[in-house]
């Protein structure tokens, strides 16, 4: 089987998980989980914990801001190397603006990161809870049709290699 013969299949799994133009309450979860891995979300949410929070929860708000930077700057890296397509559609406007590229999945990467963090460094109990968090938000991803399975199975395994390397430094 070749790489022309796998995208075809990606492409074709992932437009069978494609739920983008079907509206309805599925429509709706799938668009809150699809953001809800945002940058800037996770940016200003860790930034005001940090601001607000002293002690345990400043440390740890920085310790993951600074990761999540870490995190960005290697998957601009890979994809401006690979510079696969996204999927063609309507949702997710700003992101095919801002990056037209698919591959990694940065919201897979972050989300599948920040829940080996959160187990490693705790609580735990947010660990857990990111844990289950992590993969509903990578499917949202292909689900609105921003992403291909293969880009979130991708971002989600190196999303936890950086996590786990992140939690070898801190250790």
């Amino acid at each position: 089987m070749n790489l022309q013969t796998l995208l075809a299949r990606d492409a074709e799994i992932s437009a069978r998980m494609r739920i983008a133009e079907q509206p309805g309450k599925l429509h709706t979860l799938a668009a809150l989980l699809a953001h809800s891995g945002d940058s800037w979300f996770w940016g200003l949410g860790l930034a005001l914990l940090a601001f607000l929070r002293p002690g345990f929860w400043r440390t740890w708000a920085l310790t993951l801001l600074a990761v999540i930077v870490v995190a960005a700057a290697l998957v601009l890296i890979i994809k401006f190397r690979v510079r696969r397509r996204r999927p063609e559609g309507e949702w997710g406007k700003i992101y095919r603006s801002t990056d037209p590229h698919s591959f990694p999945s940065g919201h897979a990467v972050r989300a599948v990161m920040l829940a080996v963090l959160a187990l490693g460094i705790g609580p735990f109990w947010l660990g857990v809870l990111l844990a289950i968090w992590a993969p509903l938000v990578a499917l949202a991803r292909v689900a609105m049709g921003v992403h291909y399975l293969s880009d979130v199975l991708a971002g989600g395994v190196l999303g936890l290699l950086i996590g786990l390397v992140a939690l070898a430094i801190l250790q």
